[in-house]
């Protein structure tokens, strides 16, 4: 009759929770959806942080593996932390404990055990776990494990390892309340690491059927397994050691029972009762006394419970001498240590990356890139440009994560619907749908992402990665009608921090936002700082996109009657443009390539492919259809004549009187140039305004020490050199 009741019971609970775990199912995908697009805020840590968690409510004996990392980190070295969200605990502020003191209503059974066991660890309880990371930093900590925080995904963590219980893995399979899963088991593809903990309890045909299961989430090389061994005995109203065949009562209030009464059988004692409680359950006297009671009417010889237990216990009870406690003390042991912790120095290695967005936006990438390295020697830093193949990054040394976007327009389309439509003829969609799924595979491995270009940029790298990133907003400025409502918005909601081109930009948009110098000047000083030398050369820049071989007829026509004032021509050879193209362009006009020359008659145009800041030395005017380049050359000093057309239109509001846009006819180009050279009131003016406008160099320095500093990638990578040895 019991048993028919029980399963009408267990039918009724059924039908009332399944729903509701439907309900969770919906939320958690829900959720889990906005995470990976970067549309939920995620905390990041001020340090490297360790995340061990499970998929499951209760026992996968995480108290105990966390206290085995904690002791493998500082044994290298590594001032460790812990932190905890302090489950039962009352405490609303952040606490820190050490040696285990502190009462259990502050901070709760299981921060206190690992705080009793490991003397030297300070364990921060914080409601919001940022907070007690940022408590640990504060207290000199170099790394911090987080005590179950694999579902608390709004603090980014460097390595995710989840415990899975080998003997009962996931329940029914049900989420919550109808069963004891957290969320599916498809999030094990989260995971960094997984752990199947109690693997010697398991059956090996089960242990094995686990372990294929997991594979379908998580490379076979990324799976262990570990054990709990015995390691010694507490004792209550007892001065010897227990025996074999001693009689226990046992009382336990964690998440897997059985597992405790197996370890029982294994001590070689003999269970006379039991009694289970629901996880983290705080005895009162009354359940005590009822417990000894129990136990005496069985003739035990003794009562046992786990070390998590004696948390949970009042602290005014005392033991009956009658009826002594006994509590075994466990650690957790990995049974391929050295293969695990390989694993895990693997995954601490930082994983960097700086996103852009055009040509001159990979050349502030690229500089930005050499800066960290040298910074962060041993950290690994790659690039993933949206424009191009990423010439710029390879030639430097950098490994490309993205696959290459080569359009008919060279670039993201701003001005131009015609040269939209054969982009996207040219397959656009395609190439931005491969570098979504590009950011998937990094995705989860990288720390804050870097972005320089424009908003276009920045929700690319937010939707694909899920990171909010630092964002070097090189595209818009107060002088080119500033950003628009709706991208202050967005700067201001996805962003960590925004570095600006000017001043007024910065106040713009808001508090997110930085000015320490325009990161186009940085291009300049790449070396060192120099200081330009004005000559009588003319500078001629064709642009970096395919269309150069196109334009160059007007700059070389314009050059044949500039030549007349006897004049000295240098050309500039972006790395992009296809230079057999063009140079068939500039002999169908006439021109000979020889040698680092272009040739017609008396006039020698010299050929350099050097950046922009050593290819303006001698430099006095520029007559230039570039976009950065021409920006450059105008923060030098140098006076700008371009054509009149609608993306220099642009370019002009940011350059202001430092730029002439003529039409685009050699005969106007060339008495433009002439009589800016003629002019010395006009020149100098063009000059000042330049200076003006681009600013000061400096941004790029800042955002190396701000990442390094306030995100702590510097101790990332010192923690990372550590734990490798």
């Amino acid at each position: 009759m019991n048993h028919i009741n029980g399963d009408k019971y267990n039918f009724l609970m059924d039908i009332i929770f399944t729903p509701l775990s439907w309900v969770s199912r919906t939320a958690i995908s829900v959720m889990d959806f906005m995470r990976i697009h970067g549309l939920m805020k995620t905390d990041e840590s001020p340090l490297p942080l360790i995340s061990v968690g499970n998929l499951t409510y209760g026992g996968t004996n995480k108290t105990p593996f966390v206290e085995m990392l904690a002791e493998y980190a500082v044994n290298r070295g590594v001032k460790t932390g812990i932190v905890t969200r302090g489950y039962t605990g009352r405490n609303k502020d952040v606490k820190i404990i050490r040696n285990g003191e502190g009462k259990r209503d502050d901070a709760g059974d299981e921060p206190l055990l690992l705080s009793r066991k490991l003397p030297d660890i300070p364990v921060a309880i914080a409601r919001h776990r940022i907070e007690g990371v940022n408590a640990l930093k504060d207290s000199g900590i170099e790394l911090v494990i987080a005590d179950d925080a694999f579902q608390h995904r709004s603090l980014a963590r460097d390595c995710d390892i989840v415990l899975i219980d080998a003997m009962c893995p996931f329940g029914s399979g049900k989420l919550a309340p109808a069963g004891v899963m957290r969320e599916d088991v498809n999030a094990l593809s989260r995971a960094d690491i997984v752990v199947l903990t109690k693997a010697d309890m398991a059956e090996r045909e089960e242990l094995e059927a686990l372990r294929e299961h997991v594979r379908e989430y998580v490379p076979d090389e990324r799976i262990f397994t570990s054990v709990l061994k015995h390691d010694g005995w507490l004792m209550f109203g007892m001065n010897e050691q227990p025996k074999t065949g001693m009689k226990v009562f046992a009382f336990s209030a964690i998440g897997s029972p059985e597992s405790f009464r197996r370890s029982i059988r294994d001590y070689g004692l003999i269970l006379s009762g039991e009694k289970h409680y629901r996880d983290h359950h705080r005895y009162t006297n009354i359940e005590l006394e009822r417990l000894c009671a129990l136990a005496g009417s069985n003739n035990t010889d003794a009562m046992i419970c786990t070390e998590k237990d004696l948390y949970n216990l009042p602290e005014q009870f005392k033991w009956n001498l009658n009826m002594p406690l006994i509590v075994p003390r466990v650690r957790a042991v990995l049974n391929e240590p050295e293969r695990f912790f390989s694993s895990l120095n693997e995954c601490m290695k930082p994983e960097i990356i700086i996103a852009s967005n055009g040509y001159g936006e990979d050349a502030i990438g690229v500089m930005l890139a050499k800066k960290l390295k040298r910074k962060l020697p041993e950290s690994n830093i790659s690039a993933f440009p949206l424009v191009g193949k990423g010439d710029a990054y390879s030639q430097a040394g950098f490994e490309i994560k993205s696959a290459p976007s080569v359009t008919p327009s060279g670039g993201v389309v701003k001005y131009s619907l015609r040269d939209l439509l054969g982009d996207m003829r040219a397959g656009l969609l395609k190439h931005v749908s491969a570098q979504l799924r590009d950011w998937k595979k990094i995705s989860g491995r990288i720390r804050t992402p870097v972005c320089v270009g424009d908003v276009y940029l920045l929700l690319h790298t937010l939707w694909g990665s899920g990171s909010r990133p630092m964002f070097c907003a090189t595209a818009k400025t107060v002088y080119l009608s500033g950003h628009w409502r709706i991208e202050r918005a967005i700067i201001n909601r996805f962003t960590l921090r925004t570095w600006t081109r000017d001043d007024e930009s910065a106040k713009q948009l808001g508090k997110r936002a930085v000015y320490s110098g325009s990161p186009i000047m940085d291009l300049l000083y790449e070396d060192d700082i120099h200081e330009h030398l004005k000559g009588n050369v003319i500078l001629l820049l064709p642009g970096s996109r395919k269309r150069a071989c196109d334009d160059v007829k007007l700059i070389l026509d314009a050059v044949k009657i500039i030549a007349k004032n006897e004049s000295r021509f240098r050309m500039v050879l972006a790395p992009t443009l296809p230079l057999e193209e063009f140079f068939d362009s500039c002999r169908a006009l006439g021109w000979n390539v020889i040698d680092d020359e272009l040739i017609h008659d008396d006039i020698h145009i010299e050929l350099t492919s050097e950046p922009i800041a050593r290819a303006v030395d001698g430099v006095k005017i520029l007559l230039g259809l570039g976009g950065t380049a021409n920006q450059l050359c105008a923060g030098l000093g140098i006076p700008v004549v371009s054509i009149d057309e609608k993306g220099k239109r642009v370019q002009k509001k940011l350059l202001g009187d430092s730029e002439i846009l003529v039409s685009a006819d050699a005969n106007v180009l060339a008495d433009t140039v002439i009589h800016v050279l003629n002019d010395e009131a006009l020149y100098e003016a063009m000059s000042m305004a330049g200076v003006q406008r681009m600013g000061k160099p400096g941004a790029l320095d800042d955002i190396v020490n701000y990442a390094c500093n306030n995100l702590g990638w510097s101790v990332r990578e010192d923690v990372y050199v550590k734990l490798r040895g």
